[in-house]
């Protein structure tokens, strides 16, 4: 007996410990988590969010939601950098949504499903949903969520029409044009790489620029409509140029500032030893980049103000900007290629010059106009290919009326 009340003892004494971490780990199973919302005030995709948690606690009443708002509140920034470095992770975009060990950056038709899974998962008893975020990896750029295609698709083609700089192909043309009368292959790749890489860095400078600036204010209402108003304002003007090329308000190089271009070109395509020409081209870079950053300034606005509008997290925005910078030199390079290998420059025709203003420009204004009067049409990739569509159809009608205008005339 007394061996039986011994070997008792020691059972209950080694069961014991185990006791609350099974009542612990049984009462965290019963009791799905909270769940946490960082959010802006003013920050439009934050009330859409805060709208549809409204629902979901109606689904389920007994979800626990605490929520931060954290643009006006140095208190609760501090509780979402505190919150998210234990989670191994960067505050960054709101809204930010946490629940269990689920982090949602940004919000969108997808993020609200994903959230809604997720939350009938943890009450229910059901599978928990796997995270559908397809995260790539980048060349160059690092990995990268491919969860919101939209916005990737917006950067890829505002990036591509953004490369197609009239004032920028001019310059690069001509200056290629001069180098190229040398007959030295390696003169000219030195000198179209130095200009390249110097109007590119100082382009990136301009977006990073207004990407911190928007990042912090873009959330005002007034400063959104600002933008949409430069973007339209520069996208008049470059229709307007289609139908007038140079006449009034022009987004060109001016003639006045062409003569000291030509200058510095021809000094760049002196017989001169090469740290000269590359001193050279960088001067002559740095001023193209000054005179030409308003021929397309309005579309780094709207792209900034479209990623900073959903919410994208900091590393996810660095590979966005990456994808911009590739895509926007594509086809300055190809101009700056078929140079180095064909030893001949392509010209840039007056007609090639209008027909590139008023692609932009109809493009800007369209932009512009989407995302003050229907913001969300840019979450989904039906959107932004009508968007994208309805502007180049536009372009295609304008330019097919003025191809015919001609014979018209001459009847």
């Amino acid at each position: 007996m007394a061996r039986l009340i011994v070997a008792c003892s020691v059972l209950i004494a080694l069961l014991a410990p185990m006791a609350p971490a099974v009542a612990a780990k049984t009462e965290t199973a019963d009791e799905p988590p909270s769940l946490v919302l960082f959010w802006g005030d003013g920050c439009p995709h934050c009330e859409a969010e805060r709208q549809f948690l409204a629902g979901l606690t109606a689904d389920f009443p007994d979800l626990e939601i605490i929520d931060y708002e954290v643009w006006h509140s140095d208190t609760n920034r501090r509780i979402f950098i505190d919150l998210l470095a234990e989670r191994g992770e960067e505050a960054s975009g709101v809204p930010t949504t946490l629940f269990g060990d689920r982090i949602w950056v940004g919000f969108s038709d997808s993020v609200a499903g994903d959230i809604g899974d997720t939350v009938s998962a943890a009450f229910t008893g059901g599978p928990t949903p796997v995270d559908q975020s397809a995260v790539i990896d980048l060349p160059l750029l690092g990995e990268f969520d491919m969860s919101s295609t939209s916005l990737v698709v917006s950067t890829v083609l505002i990036a591509f029409v953004d490369g197609f700089n009239p004032c920028s192909l001019w310059a690069l043309s001509i200056l290629l044009a001069l180098v190229l009368r040398s007959g030295s292959r390696r003169r000219v790749v030195a000198v179209g790489t130095t200009f390249l890489l110097v109007t590119a860095g100082l382009y990136a400078l301009y977006i990073v620029g207004l990407y911190s600036v928007l990042e912090l204010a873009a959330h005002a209402t007034w400063i959104r409509t600002i933008i949409a108003a430069i973007a339209v304002t520069f996208g008049v003007i470059n229709v307007k140029d289609f139908f007038a090329f140079k006449r009034g308000p022009s987004l060109t190089i001016s003639e006045k500032a062409k003569p000291a271009l030509y200058r510095r070109m021809r000094s760049v395509a002196d017989d001169r030893p090469v740290q000269g020409v590359l001193a050279g081209t960088v001067v002559l870079a740095t001023g193209v980049s000054l005179l030409e950053t308003p021929c397309t300034a309005g579309y780094p606005l709207l792209w900034t103000d479209l990623v900073t509008r959903q919410g994208v997290g900091t590393s996810a925005a660095v590979a966005l900007f990456g994808l911009y910078m590739a895509v926007f030199l594509l086809d300055e390079f190809a101009v700056f290629g078929t140079a180095v290998v064909a030893m001949r420059a392509a010209k840039l025709e007056e007609r090639h010059g209008r027909a590139l203003k008023l692609v932009s420009g109809t493009l800007m204004i369209v932009l512009a106009a989407v995302l003050i009067f229907a913001p969300d049409l840019m979450q989904n990739l039906v959107g932004v290919i009508l968007t994208f569509g309805i502007a180049a159809a536009m372009s295609a009608i304008i330019l097919a009326i003025e191809r015919r205008q001609p014979v018209r005339s001459s009847r």
